[in-house]
């Protein structure tokens, strides 16, 4: 695979993640206890031999370079092969941000001729999947396709949420012609699913981009260039089968989550083989877990430097979370160094870095009233609390609510907030 070049779309910010993307890309978004959703497709490129990775990112890179760094957790050091970030830079005539996806890629072609690719793949960097992207890369070849792009099958009531495609049988289920496609449609037929995943042939990129480029209209693939390429080009849809996390949603985020948990999980974690940087976040550094004599533990996961006294069920606890005794987690994702206080009740939760929830506080009751300022974001009942948040002994916090980062206890202005309601 030394001629196939990945360029992973790891810059964007989605306002529907709320207060979890505020400070970091959609894919440096930690996941699973331990890991960042970037890390699923670093670890699939290693796993398929792809060495020469492009991450292209703008949003507030700073923890997505602290955490890829050099590439070395996935054995992209050496010689010919290496992981190189890709941020927007100053030109001649001024900065140039990255508008869109298409306009990423369009920024650096000449990172990507001085690479000498035979295939460019382009991919997601926030998506949750396993996949060997050999066998799409032989189904290209053997096609001689301009563009191949990986499609999952879907219930056409979802094709207003993603770009689908209508795809005929002429390899059956393996893959065919991409016949229509259409970015986001209110309205639709087509049940097969872009998975952001594009193998182009670099001559038709090129030309492809710089052409959009001289128009004015480079910016999205899916929006964009794919509408444009269809009848000129040869362009195939590559059939995907296996399990999909799509983490765009809170809702998506959390039962991407919960997809880890069960005797059979949707997302068999040491199957898979991921890996993750074990310096970001001090996670090789951490003490192991210390569970308490009375603590009761269900359908969980938790990892090294937890202390657990309390309960907790059907919750993901990343590394330094302390529960202590007398304090409930259910259905919750608690990321690093949260601390759960005696006494406190936490119901579908989901706490950035560093919360601090003191004695008593109870999260998740009352009545699942959608949040009043984003109905649109909240409204399954689930609560966000934002990085380094501190709530105040005895406060009771309904469903659907968002708590601002970096709130102290002497913000409150009073102990019981309603469903639906916004603290900043």
């Amino acid at each position: 695979m030394k001629r196939v070049l990945a360029l992973v779309l790891a810059g964007g910010r989605v306002d529907e993640l709320s207060v979890l993307t505020l400070s970091r890309p959609k894919s440096a978004l930690p996941f699973g206890g331990m890991y960042r959703v970037i890390d699923f497709c670093l670890s699939n490129l290693m796993h398929s031999g792809v060495e020469n990775v492009g991450i292209l990112s703008q949003y507030r890179s700073f923890s997505l370079i602290n955490h890829v760094g050099i590439g070395s957790w996935w054995d992209f050091v050496g010689r010919d092969r290496g992981a190189t970030l890709l941020l927007p830079s100053q030109h001649h005539k001024g900065s140039d941000w990255y508008n869109g996806t298409a306009d990423a890629v369009f920024q650096n072609l000449e990172f990507i001729h001085e690479q000498h690719p035979e295939t460019v793949l382009i991919l997601s960097g926030d998506h949750v999947y396993k996949m060997n992207y050999l066998p799409m890369l032989d189904y290209h070849r053997k096609k001689d396709a301009d563009l191949t792009i990986c499609f999952a099958s879907i219930d056409a009531k979802q094709g207003q949420r993603f770009g689908v495609a209508e795809i005929d049988d002429e390899d059956g289920a393996t893959g065919g012609r991409m016949v229509d496609y259409l970015e986001k449609p209110a309205r639709s037929s087509h049940r097969w699913a872009s998975l952001t995943i594009f193998l182009f042939k670099p001559d038709v990129l090129y030309k492809v981009l710089t052409e959009r480029s001289l128009g004015g209209g480079t910016r999205e693939f899916g929006r964009d260039v794919l509408p444009a390429m269809l009848g000129k080009y040869k362009i195939y849809g590559y059939k995907f089968d296996g399990y999909w996390g799509y983490t765009r949603t809170l809702d998506e985020y959390w039962q991407t989550n919960m997809d880890l948990l069960g005797e059979e999980p949707k997302i068999p974690l040491q199957e898979w083989q991921v890996r993750t940087n074990l310096d970001h976040d001090r996670l090789r550094d951490r003490p192991p877990a210390k569970i308490g004599g009375n603590a009761r533990i269900a359908n969980s996961c938790f990892y090294n430097g937890c202390e657990i006294e309390g309960e907790v069920q059907n919750s993901i606890l990343f590394p330094g979370v302390k529960v202590r005794k007398g304090a409930s987690v259910r259905d919750s994702i608690l990321f690093f160094d949260t601390v759960i206080e005696e006494g406190v009740s936490i119901d579908r939760t989901i706490a950035d870095f560093d919360v601090r929830v003191e004695n008593g506080v109870q999260v998740g009751v009352g009545d699942s009233v959608a949040n009043r300022e984003y109905p649109n974001l909240l409204h399954s009942g689930l609560t966000l609390i934002g990085k380094g948040a501190q709530l105040p002994a005895g406060l009771e916090l309904g469903k659907n609510c968002i708590v601002a980062p970096e709130l102290k206890a002497t913000h409150f202005e009073r102990n019981h907030y309603e469903s639906g309601t916004t603290i900043t």
